[in-house]
């Protein structure tokens, strides 16, 4: 049996104040995150959207650095 990992990437928002949690693993494809422990948040999601696949999640800057 193969198994593949699921990858999440939280990415900043053009607005600077959100962040988006991003997927193929996810049912819509993306969901944003604008409170103020949003990086937290997104990590959490994805780590419990994730417990019965291996994951990788990938948190990037501005910039588009990890």
């Amino acid at each position: 049996m193969t198994s593949t990992a699921h990858i999440y990437e939280v990415r900043p928002r053009k607005d600077k104040r959100r962040f988006d949690l991003i997927s193929d693993a996810l049912p819509y494809g993306r969901l944003w995150y604008g409170e103020p422990n949003a990086i937290s948040n997104a990590i959490g999601y994805a780590k419990s959207r994730s417990r019965l696949h291996d994951a990788v999640i990938r948190i990037y800057d501005e910039a588009g650095n990890t």
